[in-house]
Order: structure tokens, then C-alpha cells, then sequence
């Protein structure tokens, strides 16, 4: 049974204060509310993640992530973080080829590779995004373009390696536009991604891989998407600085 995930990612948002704050608020809702065995994973700064790994730390439905890292084990690289500085700040995931990314800083797949293999190698999981472009999907290119992006981005793994990353669809003309693709609209994608991974890694590697929607998912839209049979949770922005919707979408997985 593959597991489902809600993963917030903070972006670059909130400083130390409101921070520690928020994530205080979140782990006593979790605590209180979350009923089912969905994981829980929360991606502050990198500023921020010592600090809230530390809050976290013991809560058994609450895991932290990195949004990037570099992919060099160490080095002259003035203002970047290596996944073993990462792991040592007590973090479990990293964020890795987000669309914002791969826009403002010009992330390929073949760098995205180099970063998964050190985020593995230093047993870290990668919550791997991939997705389109509103161009991109016009152009009726995007199921081309996500086969390439797993194919050179992910699909160099073994099937062992592989079985640790977690996959996020992420339509880029949804995130941050208050327009959210429809549930089978993100479905049909989902289950093209889990077709591939079938494909390359066998039908039961394929059933157990999660994948998450990341498009602009919000506490009214979550169930719908979530009810799909292929979406297996939500990388969420906007709504996770907000302790009350985050939670809301969270306890859509309540059993």
C-alpha cells in the first residue's frame, strides 16, 4: 500500500519568529486531528529547518524537508547546501526540480539527477516535481515533456532507489494562479506518471510509488483531488503557511 503524503512547502516565507510559530501550530493540529496514517512533511527554509526538525523531532506523523540542495558532497560553493548538511539538521526529505526551479534557475533534468543520487546517497528521499507549462500543455507537448523528465531525471535508479522517491505533479500554470487543474484533469496525469514508472520499473514498484498533486491545492478542492485513484496527496504552497487550512487539507485523508 503506497503512502500518502501531505507536504507543505514554504517557499521563501516567514523568518524565525513566525516560523516557529507556525510549525508549533501545525504539530499540536496534527496531534489533534489527524486521524489516519497519512505522513505529514513540512519544508521551511533552509534558514528555518534545524529549528523546526528540532520541534518536530519524535512526532511520529510529522517529517521535515529541505526545498533544494546542492549536488556536490562539499566545496567551494559559496551559498549552497549539501544534502549531508541537510541531513545533519535532522531533515528526512528534500525538495528537488520544484517548477520554480527549474524557471528562475535554469535546473535541467540532467543536474536533477546528479541531486537525487546525492540525496539518496546520503539517505534522504527526494520529493522528485515534474509538470508543464500552460504553453507546454496547449501545445499538447506535457505528456511528451514529464516522460522526458522522468526519463533522464529519475529513471537512471534502480528499482531499490527508486522505491524511496516520492514523484509531485506539478501543472505549473496552477501553482500560485488561484487556478487549480480539475481532478480529472490532474488524474489523467497521474496515472500517465504511474504508466511510466510501470513501464520502466514493473507494475508493483509502479503501485507503490506516491504521487502527489502540486497545483494549488486547497482545503475545498483537496477531497476531490485526494478521492482520485492515482493521487496519492498534495505538495502544497500557499495554504501550508496557514496552520488552520494546512490541516484542513491534511485531515481530508481522516479514515
Amino acid at each position: 500500500m503506497r503512502k500518502k503524503i501531505v507536504a507543505g512547502n514554504w517557499k521563501m516565507n516567514l523568518d524565525y519568529t513566525s516560523g516557529m510559530s507556525l510549525i508549533s501550530e501545525v504539530l499540536n493540529m496534527v496531534n489533534d486531528e489527524v486521524r489516519g496514517d497519512q505522513e505529514v512533511i513540512v519544508c521551511p527554509p533552509a534558514v528555518l529547518v534545524y529549528s523546526v526538525a528540532q520541534l518536530a523531532k519524535g512526532n511520529p506523523k510529522v517529517s521535515v524537508g529541505a526545498q533544494n540542495c546542492h549536488e556536490a558532497e562539499s566545496g567551494a560553493f559559496t551559498g549552497e547546501i549539501s544534502a549531508s548538511q541537510i541531513k545533519s539538521v535532522g531533515a528526512q526529505y528534500v525538495i528537488l526540480g520544484h517548477s520554480e526551479r527549474r524557471q528562475y534557475f535554469g535546473e535541467t533534468n540532467e543536474l536533477l539527477a546528479k541531486k537525487t543520487d546525492a540525496v539518496l546517497k546520503n539517505g534522504l528521499k527526494p520529493i522528485f516535481c515534474i509538470g508543464e507549462t500552460l504553453e507546454e500543455r496547449n501545445q499538447n507537448i506535457h505528456f511528451q515533456l514529464i516522460k522526458d523528465q522522468l526519463a533522464e531525471g529519475v529513471f537512471h535508479l534502480s528499482a531499490e532507489e527508486f522505491a524511496k522517491v516520492v514523484l509531485a505533479y506539478e501543472p505549473v500554470w496552477a501553482i500560485g494562479t488561484g487556478v487549480t487543474a480539475s481532478p480529472e484533469q490532474a488524474q489523467e496525469v497521474h496515472e500517465f506518471i504511474r504508466k511510466e514508472v510501470a513501464a520502466k520499473y514493473g507494475e508493483e514498484v509502479a503501485e507503490d510509488t506516491t504521487i502527489l498533486y502540486g497545483g494549488s491545492c486547497n482545503p475545498k478542492n483537496a477531497a476531490d483531488l485526494f478521492a482520485q485513484k492515482d493521487i496519492d496527496g498534495g505538495l502544497i504552497g500557499g495554504a501550508s503557511l496557514k496552520s488552520r487550512d494546512f490541516t484542513d487539507i491534511i485531515t481530508k485523508f481522516n479514515k
